[in-house]
This record gives structure tokens, C-alpha cells and sequence, in this order.
């Protein structure tokens, strides 16, 4: 091993003898290299090779093709390239080679290599590196799309480009992104082609041996690439994707107009296929010349054009009457209506015909839950508070077993400051299931507490920790705790504290907060800190390392502590953590004791 390794230092002596000739690198600084090349050598010449290795003497040599190349600027030399870059380059590339040989799953690694080869215009390396990629990573789509992609843009070769899509779609027959990739490539090398004849044309140049086909200057190749897929990929997504490509591309007329046909004859009753033919209005009515044309004359046309696609949406809510239809309709509603406009009468339409959307969704009963929470939300921001009420109100009777649906209701009762506000509470509970409930529980105490009394609100901490389940009644008891001790004071909180310790689960933050306000009391007495600590322990003591460090600095600290306590705590801690929480335990303990921490 000792020989090979001082065999490969000996080839980097041209390399490095040429950096000093040249001033770009100084005899100390080659020194350097060589030392810290031998560290790595020995470390990829391991029998138990580790790819970390690997990377770091890859990213080391990468770091020093960066430096030579701003020595180089810096100094302006810029010879001797074969003898020092291209050496480096070479061993870049086999230690690449070496790594991705022996992790070849690893597809970052090979990702890396691609990286640096574009990085470094490395064309022949990169088309290795593809190639072996490909070999052993078949199974994935968009590594073929990558090499035909630089196949097509890097080394506009539009043949090797249209060889590898064809190979990935052996691979992959049913991939909608590989066909779409292909489609757009394929686009691509006509529009390509179409510019090469015009120019040839402008120059009045015979073009001789060079034969464009009228087939693929139309885009004949996408045409056949698009058909193909369409049997073999079901889905208005794929002809929607496939169309937007085609739209890319000014001599696709006939082509996109053959799939917007296929689109309506083979997906009609698709709500995504009525979506895309109402926003079409939109395209349409912009591709009108607006020359010479007022700020009013472009608000109307903005209107009608509006008017267009809706008139396409409320025939598609009649041929397809799903819930999936209106939202789609309801989104582009909202949409436009967030759109900022100037005109305060274009503004005010969109919000009427907005509404009257979600009216008529809901008159069919077509309305999910998320878009009655938009609309809630868009009539508050319309200041229509009475009708926001009545929508809440029909929201909770369709979907009465939801906590968010009455959540929501209540947030604009509570918001419009209503009188009905404990009923509707009272209503909620009543038809959700206990579980889940915790969310309503904590809204009714939050706006008791600022609206009730305090015997009221009391009652009601009782009631929900009653009501909740005992996984959800932990956040009430800290809610509750809180309260009691901001409103009642010290001794009710005490009191209140041992009651709710007698019933489990808790949580860490309802121990803290008893300790935190034994603490901010002028009498702390460490007699009950010992007390909720030991509680505290009691139930959290086994995965807690913080716990009991806190536990023996409150000993430590307190004017009232007992230090030698410190010791049997310790021995308790080592006894009841589990796992690796031990030694984590003893290094704090130990950073303790020595008074860094």
C-alpha cells in the first residue's frame, strides 16, 4: 500500500514543479499539498475504504483547481494548463470513478460528478458518466431527462438527445414526465430547424445538401411523441401539461388545437377541463390588440372578458354539477377578486359575483368545508357581519361532527360580539364527539375569562377537564392552573395544585409553572420546590435529564437548600434515566461541579 501511495505522489511532482515555476503557488505552500495529499491518500487506501474519505479528497482537489484559477486571474498567467489543471481534473475524475464504483446507489455521488464535469466543460467525461449512470440507475426518470436535456441544450445534439428518451421510455412507458420532456424536446429541435432554413434564406445562401422536412419543421416528431403517449397515459393533467408546452411555441397552432380537441372529447366531464376552457376566455380576450385604448375601455374589456369565463363556469356547474366544479369555479372567483385593480366598480363586481358563487354552491349543496371557512372570511372582510352569522350557522348544520366548522363559527360570533355566544358553545359540544374537543374547550375558557366571572369561568375549567379526554385535559390543567393563579392568587393556585395532581397524565410545563410561581413569590420556601420537584420526577425523571440538573441547582442556589442533598439526588438521577441520558447526565453533572455551567 506504502509503495502505490508514494507512487501516486510521485505523479503530482510535474504538477506541483510547474506551480512553483510558474509563481503561482510558493515551496512552503507545495509542501502543504504534498502533506496533506499523503494524509488522504492513506485514507483512501484503507481496507475499510469510507465514502467521507472519498468526498474530502475530492472536495480538497476541487478547492485547489478554485484557488489556482484566482491565482491565475490574480497574476494573469495563464499557461501550462495541460501540465497542472488537466492533471488535477484526471485525478478528480478516476477518484469519482473509484467512489461511485464502490457506492454506486448512492446517486448524489454520481449527481456530484456530473456537477463538477459541467462545472469544468468536462463534455467527454460527462457523457461517460451519464452512460454508467444510466446503466446502473435505470429505474429513475429524471436522471434520464437530465443527460438527454444536456445532450440536447449543451451539446445540441438533438439525435443523441432523442436516442436517450427513447431508451428511458423503454424503462419507463407510462411516465408523464419523461413523454412531456420528450414532447418539449422534440418542439424544441424544430423551432431549432425553423431558424437555421430563415437564416439560410435571409443570406440568401443555397442550402444544398441540407434538407429540412416541412413534417418536422411543423412539428411533426411532437405530434407523433404526443399521440403515443395519449393512449398510454390517462389523465386530463398530462394533456393539460402537454398543451401548456405546446403554447410555448408560435408554429403549434394545428398541433394545439389537436390536443384542446382530444381534451374535450376524451375529458369532458373532468372539472379541470371546464377550468382550463373558462380561463381560455381570458387568453383570448388579451391577444386583442390594445392599442390607442382609455384605462375605462381596458377596465370593460377586463369585465367582459371576466363575463366570458364565467358564462363557461355556470355551463360547466350545470354539466358537471360536483363539488370538485365549484371550487374550481369559486378559486377562479377569488382569484380575480384579490387581483389589484384601480377601478372601484371592477372591484365591486368581482366581489358580488364572488358571493354569488358561493351562494349558489351552497344552495346546491356542493360547498366543502374549506371554501365556507373562505367564505366566512370574505364576508367579514365585506363588513356583511349578518350574513357572515347566517353562513357560520349553515356551515356547523352540514357538517356538524366538525371541530374546526364550529371553531369557526364561534371565532365569528365571539368577533361580532353576539349575545348567543355560551348557547352556541353549548350547541357544539352537544354534537362533537368528546374527542377532539380540547380546541373548543380552550376558545370558551379564553372568552370566558375576559367576558364571565370568575365563579363562571372556575366552573368551566371543572366542566372541560371533565369533559376532555385525558391526553387533552393536560393543556386545560395548565390553562387552568394559569388562571387561578393570575385571578385567585398564591394559596388558591397551591390548593388547586394538589387537587389536579391527583388525577394523571401531566405534562413538564404544569410542574414548571408551579415551580415558577413558587418562585416569583417574596417567601420561596425550598420545602415545596422540593415537593413539586419530586412530583416533577416522578413521573418525567426517567427521560428528563434537565429535570434533575435543575433539581440540584435549586439545592445549590437557594437560600434555604441543602447542597449535601446534592449527592443522593445524583445517585437517584444515575438510577432512573434510561439509555444514553446517563452519561449525558453525568457530563453535565460533571461541567457543573467544575463551574462551567
Amino acid at each position: 500500500m506504502a509503495e502505490r501511495i508514494e507512487q501516486r505522489l510521485e505523479d503530482r511532482i510535474p504538477e506541483l514543479e510547474q506551480l512553483e515555476r510558474v509563481g503561482l503557488f510558493t515551496r512552503k505552500e507545495i509542501r502543504a499539498v504534498l502533506r496533506k495529499a499523503s494524509a488522504l491518500e492513506y485514507k483512501i487506501q484503507r481496507r475499510a475504504l469510507r465514502k467521507e474519505d472519498f468526498i474530502n479528497y475530492i472536495q480538497y482537489e476541487v478547492n485547489l483547481l478554485e484557488l489556482i484559477k484566482k491565482r491565475r486571474a490574480r497574476t494573469g498567467y495563464s499557461f501550462k494548463k495541460d501540465e497542472i489543471e488537466h492533471s488535477i481534473l484526471h485525478r478528480v475524475h478516476s477518484l469519482f470513478n473509484r467512489a461511485t464504483g464502490k457506492w454506486k446507489d448512492d446517486v448524489q455521488l454520481w449527481l456530484s460528478h456530473v456537477a463538477f464535469c459541467k462545472q469544468w466543460n468536462a463534455k467527454h467525461q460527462l457523457s461517460k458518466v451519464f452512460s454508467t449512470m444510466l446503466a446502473i440507475h435505470s429505474n429513475k426518470p429524471a436522471l434520464w431527462i437530465m443527460a438527454a436535456k444536456w445532450e440536447m441544450e449543451t451539446r445540441l445534439s438533438s439525435e443523441s438527445a432523442r436516442h436517450l428518451f427513447l431508451r428511458a421510455l423503454r424503462f419507463h412507458p407510462e411516465c408523464p414526465k419523461l413523454y412531456q420532456e420528450y414532447f418539449r424536446m422534440e418542439l424544441m429541435h424544430a423551432e431549432k430547424q425553423r431558424k437555421e432554413k430563415k437564416e439560410f434564406e435571409q443570406a440568401k445562401m443555397d442550402l444544398g445538401e441540407f434538407n429540412y422536412s416541412e413534417e418536422i419543421l411543423n412539428g411533426e416528431m411532437a405530434r407523433i411523441v404526443y399521440r403515443d403517449a395519449s393512449q398510454k397515459i390517462k389523465g386530463v393533467e398530462f394533456q393539460l401539461a402537454v398543451l401548456s408546452i405546446a403554447k410555448l411555441f408560435d408554429f403549434t397552432q394545428d398541433l394545439q388545437k389537436e390536443i384542446l380537441e382530444s381534451l374535450q372529447a376524451r375529458y369532458a366531464d373532468d372539472p379541470l377541463t371546464w377550468d382550463y376552457m373558462a380561463r381560455r376566455e381570458l387568453e383570448l380576450g388579451s391577444l386583442q390588440p390594445t392599442e390607442n385604448t382609455t384605462k375605462q375601455k381596458k377596465v370593460s374589456e377586463m369585465a367582459q372578458n371576466e363575463e366570458r369565463c364565467c358564462a363557461v363556469f355556470d355551463e360547466a356547474v350545470r354539466a358537471v354539477p360536483t363539488e370538485d366544479m365549484w371550487k374550481c369555479y369559486i378559486t377562479f372567483c377569488l382569484e380575480r377578486y384579490n387581483r389589484k385593480t384601480n377601478s372601484k366598480e371592477l372591484k365591486q363586481k368581482r366581489l358580488e359575483r364572488t358571493l354569488s358563487v358561493f351562494s349558489k354552491a351552497h344552495e346546491s349543496s356542493l360547498l366543502s368545508e374549506a371554501l365556507y371557512k373562505q367564505w366566512l372570511q370574505l364576508l367579514l372582510d365585506s363588513n356583511l357581519s349578518e350574513k357572515a352569522v347566517e353562513v357560520a350557522e349553515a356551515a356547523t348544520k352540514n357538517f356538524s361532527q366538525s371541530v374546526e366548522t364550529w371553531q369557526m363559527r364561534l371565532q365569528v360570533l365571539i368577533q361580532l360580539k353576539r349575545d348567543d355566544v355560551t348557547q352556541c358553545f353549548e350547541e357544539a359540544i352537544k354534537h362533537v364527539k368528546s374527542k377532539g374537543t380540547l380546541p373548543l374547550w380552550t376558545l370558551w375558557v379564553e372568552w370566558s375569562e375576559g367576558t364571565n366571572s370568575k365563579e363562571d369561568t372556575e366552573a368551566l375549567y371543572q366542566r372541560s377537564l371533565h369533559a376532555t379526554t385525558p391526553a387533552e385535559s393536560v393543556t386545560v390543567k395548565e390553562m387552568y392552573l394559569d388562571w387561578t393563579y393570575r385571578n385567585c392568587g398564591y394559596k388558591k393556585v397551591k390548593r388547586l395544585f394538589t387537587s389536579l395532581c391527583e388525577n394523571r397524565p401531566f405534562s413538564l410545563d404544569f410542574f414548571m409553572k408551579m415551580i415558577q410561581i413558587e418562585k416569583e413569590q417574596e417567601s420561596c420556601k425550598m420545602l415545596h420546590l422540593r415537593e413539586y420537584y419530586e412530583r416533577a420526577l416522578r413521573e418525567f425523571g426517567s427521560t428528563n435529564i434537565d429535570l434533575w440538573m435543575d433539581y440540584i441547582k435549586e439545592e445549590l442556589s437557594h437560600p434555604q437548600g441543602k447542597p449535601e442533598n446534592c449527592g443522593s439526588i445524583h445517585w437517584r438521577a444515575m438510577k432512573m434515566l434510561q439509555g444514553d441520558l446517563v452519561e449525558d447526565f453525568v457530563s453535565k453533572y460533571t461541567l457543573l461541579q467544575t463551574g462551567h455551567l
